[in-house]
Formats: C-alpha cells, sequence, structure tokens
C-alpha cells in the first residue's frame, strides 16, 4: 500500500495502532481509561498521517462531516410487585443516546456513542445504586455513561477495533450488551474479526474491562469487572440457511464478585433453516478459571425449534444449565440473560442445583401491532425441586418512522425458589 496515493492508511498506523492495543492489553497495571486513551491516541496519529498524505483540507473534515449522528430516546416506566417486599416498584426513567460514527479516512474509522439516564419522578425503585432496597430491584441507575469510544482498522477480509465497544456473539446466549436495560453493557477491548474463507470466520477479542448495567457508579453491583478475558468464535457456514460456531471463552475477573465468575467454557452451536422451520441447538462445557474460588465442572445445552406459517410463528425449547453435585450451576455473567428464562429475572443467577427450562410459544399480529406469548416451566437439574412457571406477554405497535411503543408482561408463580413476581413495562422509543 502506498502511503501517498491517498487512498490507504500509512503502514506505521497500522504498527502503532497494534502495538499500542498489545501493551496496553498486556499490561494489567495501566488503569482502563489510560489503555482506552491509548488506543484513541494511536487513532488520532493516523489521522494526521493519512491527513497529510490527503493534501490541506482533506481527510480528516471529510471524516467528520460525512460521519452519521444519531439520537435516540428511550422512556420507560417499570411496575415490580415481589412477594417478600412490602413496597411495589415503579420505575419511571428516560435514556438520551448519542452516538456517532466516522466516515472512513482511508481505512480508518472511529466511532463514540454517550448515553444519559434521568430519573422522572419520586425515585420508588431499587436502583442497585441507590439504596432503596424496601422495594424490588430495577436495575436502571440514574447517570451519565460513555458507552462507546472506538477506533477501527478495516482491511481487505479483515476488521480490527480498540477501545470501548459493543460485543455481540450468536444469539448473545454467552456474550452480549443486555441492551433491554437502559445503562448497556459494553467492553473495553481489542477485537479481531477475521474472514479467513468464504464459508469460514474468525472472531477473537481480548477484553481488559467490562463496562456492566449497574454504572455509570459502583452501588450493591460493581459497575465495573476488571478483566483479562478472551472470547474466540469460529463460524463455520456450509451452505446457505446452515451456520456451525465453535466457541470458547476464557473468563477473568480479579475485583469484587468477579471472581467466581471467572470461568472457562468451551462449546458449539448450529443453526438450520429449513424452509419454514428453523432448528437451534447449542452444547458447551465449563469448569472455573484463574482465581476463582469456586472447584466444578457443568454442561449447557438446548434445543429450540420455530415454525412460521401465516399468520403466526409456533416455537418450542428445552434448555439445561447443568450443576455439579447440586454445589454450582454453570455460570454466564457476560450474557444477555433478559432474553432467557423468562423476563421476570428470576434466574439472573443460575441456582446451585442448575435448571432446565421447558418453554412454547406463539406470536403474529393483530392489525398493526405484533404480539407474543411465552410459557415457561422451571425444575433443577440436579434433583426434583419445582421451581416454577412463568407467561410473558408482548406487543410492538410502530407509531410512524423512528417512533414505537411496547408493552410487555411477566408473571412468575414461584414453588420451590425465589417468590411470586408481577413485572409490567411501558416503553416509547424514539429514533432521529
Amino acid at each position: 500500500m502506498n502511503p501517498n496515493d491517498g487512498t490507504g492508511a500509512h503502514p506505521l498506523c497500522g504498527m502503532g495502532v497494534f502495538y499500542v492495543g498489545i501493551v496496553s492489553a498486556g499490561n494489567m497495571e495501566i488503569k482502563m481509561n489510560t489503555k482506552s486513551a491509548a488506543l484513541v491516541l494511536a487513532g488520532l496519529f493516523c489521522i494526521s498521517v493519512v491527513q497529510a498524505s490527503e493534501g490541506p483540507g482533506e481527510g480528516l473534515g471529510k471524516a467528520f462531516t460525512n460521519g452519521e449522528l444519531k439520537f435516540n430516546f428511550r422512556y420507560r416506566y417499570e411496575f415490580v410487585d415481589q412477594d417478600g417486599l412490602d413496597r411495589e416498584a415503579n420505575a419511571s426513567t428516560l435514556r438520551g443516546r448519542l452516538s456517532w460514527t466516522s466516515a472512513r479516512l482511508g481505512a480508518w474509522q472511529w466511532g463514540a456513542e454517550a448515553d444519559y439516564v434521568a430519573l422522572l419522578g419520586d425515585e420508588r425503585y431499587n436502583s442497585t445504586e441507590n439504596g432503596r432496597t424496601e422495594f424490588p430491584v430495577v436495575a436502571d441507575p440514574e447517570g451519565f455513561d460513555l458507552n462507546q469510544a472506538y477506533v477501527r482498522y478495516h482491511g481487505e477480509g479483515f476488521s480490527v477495533s480498540g477501545g470501548r465497544q459493543r460485543i455481540l456473539l450468536g444469539q448473545q446466549r454467552f456474550i452480549g450488551g443486555v441492551a433491554w436495560r437502559q445503562n448497556e453493557q459494553t467492553f473495553d477491548a481489542l477485537r479481531g474479526e477475521f474472514k479467513l474463507h468464504q464459508q469460514l470466520s474468525v472472531d477473537y477479542s481480548y477484553v481488559w474491562n467490562v463496562n456492566r448495567i449497574f454504572g455509570p457508579e459502583d452501588g450493591a453491583q460493581p459497575a465495573d469487572w476488571r478483566s483479562d478475558s478472551h472470547l474466540l468464535n469460529l463460524r463455520y457456514t456450509p451452505a446457505e440457511g446452515h451456520a456451525v460456531t465453535v466457541f470458547g471463552y476464557l473468563l477473568d475477573f480479579d475485583n469484587d464478585n468477579g471472581p467466581p465468575n471467572s470461568t472457562s467454557t468451551y462449546g458449539l452451536s448450529y443453526r438450520g433453516q429449513f424452509g419454514p422451520l428453523t432448528l437451534d441447538g447449542s452444547y458447551a462445557t465449563q469448569a472455573d478459571y484463574a482465581d476463582s474460588p469456586l472447584d466444578y465442572d457443568a454442561d449447557f445445552y438446548s434445543l429450540a425449534a420455530a415454525w412460521k406459517f401465516k399468520p403466526l410463528t409456533l416455537s418450542a425449547g428445552y434448555e439445561v444449565l447443568d450443576s455439579d453435585d447440586g454445589a454450582v450451576g454453570f455460570r454466564t455473567p457476560l450474557a444477555t440473560l433478559h432474553k432467557f428464562q423468562g423476563w421476570s429475572d428470576k434466574f439472573l443467577g443460575t441456582p446451585a442445583a442448575g435448571i432446565e427450562d421447558r418453554y412454547v410459544g406463539v406470536a403474529g399480529a393483530v392489525g398493526p401491532v405484533k404480539v407474543a406469548a411465552t410459557y415457561h416451566v422451571f425444575e433443577a437439574e440436579e434433583g426434583s425441586a419445582d421451581y416454577g412457571e412463568e407467561l410473558n406477554l408482548v406487543a410492538n405497535y410502530k407509531v410512524a418512522d423512528g417512533m414505537s411503543l411496547q408493552l410487555k408482561y411477566a408473571d412468575y408463580d414461584a414453588d420451590e425458589i425465589a417468590t411470586d413476581t408481577t413485572k409490567f413495562w411501558l416503553s416509547f422509543i424514539v429514533s432521529i
């Protein structure tokens, strides 16, 4: 690549950002903010090199003026009635989000995203940070958070990004963003995505910090987990509509309640499309890792099917998070947990006896309103305990372009674990 032809990035840029990324990722004594800043500085160095090669007034100005700016506002009212607590939660919050992505400057691109979560009305809920423990938990603390700040290099058949960013792998069963909550989970990481062949791709990330949904300040839960973690996905698509993914996640956390969630997980998943039928299957095995105080082995497996025939989609599934002799259950600390095992969020942590989840669902539309219902039955994987049952209902309505309304309901009927809980949400989303 000619550094002076105005079409690409100077090779020193690549060397610089990779050097800074590797050094900062490997030196856990450097603070997280310093690492992220170092990656941004490497990006600014690349801007100056490419801008100089393109000539005065070119490059940087175009990257900014041709970039994409987005605004998103999500108002949510969340109601929780939970047995065992005398008070009901009534949380009224508004999240404002500003996102910016630059146009490409040669092979380079930058992005940033900031969120602010505001409380509207009285603080009648336990945000995990406000100390209102007489109320049920609604994990939406107030405050400003830098959701993303990254630099990305686009090569031929690959891309590398460094800084704060989203990492959503597969269906987010193990690694996700928890975008349901007002403050999203993101990662301070160095990530490479490589297409080795038309049918084979590799996604690897080194994560040095996890920015959790409980931020921006520490509360009952830490806002961040300091990390020395590796995420690897190998995806093979043998034919159209079919994909096999082999994955390995080595999670190492060293602060607050992080060490018990330090795990090594290896597995594979399959998704196949057979006309109107979609099949999903996964298997994984897990053990304690790094400085975990636990000593265990546990498995995960799931099978799900969805059959589309107008105007309905029917679904059914069976998912098991195994237990090691009833002492420790399979853990998924970085998953988008709200998507799985019921919307009441009673199983954000796997019970020591593990869990079996059998569910059936139906989805369709009533005029312009999309509706869905799912019914879960939960049991212990080790032993014979019946945990409970849950009904989930949702309705989505597109008010106008960039404007939508959602009603959502969850009712958990406890048996031998947790307590009866009813939740209701009203969300109004505007995107500009």
